[in-house]
C-alpha cells in the first residue's frame, strides 16, 4: 500500500515533463519515432489513457530507461487511486493474525 497524501503524477505528465519537453521534443515527433498515432500518445500525455506494457517497452527503447520503470509509474499511480476508491472496512478477512 502506498502511504502519500499527495496522489502520484499521472506517467503521462512525467513523460510530458522530464522527457518530451526536457529534449524539445514535439508529441507528433515522439509518436512517429514510437510509430504511434499522435492521438493516442496526446490522450496519454493528457491522461486520459495509462501507459500499456507495449507502450512502456517502447519509451524505453526510445528514452533509454527500463520498460519497467514505466510500467511502475502506472502502477503506481493506480494503485494510489484504486487506495482511495475500496472501503477496506467492507471486506472479510480471511487469515488469521499472529499473535
Amino acid at each position: 500500500m502506498i502511504k502519500r497524501g499527495l496522489p502520484p503524477s499521472h506517467p503521462g505528465e512525467i513523460l510530458k515533463d522530464l522527457f518530451i519537453t526536457e529534449r524539445g521534443l514535439t508529441i507528433t515527433e515522439v509518436a512517429k519515432g514510437l510509430n504511434m498515432a499522435r492521438a493516442n500518445l496526446s490522450s496519454v500525455i493528457n491522461g486520459h489513457l495509462g501507459i500499456s506494457p507495449e507502450l512502456a517497452i517502447k519509451l524505453s527503447e526510445a528514452f533509454g530507461n527500463s520498460a519497467q520503470f514505466w510500467v511502475n509509474l502506472q502502477n503506481n499511480y493506480e494503485l494510489w487511486h484504486a487506495e482511495r476508491k475500496i472501503n477496506r472496512a467492507t471486506i472479510q478477512h480471511f487469515y488469521k493474525e499472529s499473535a
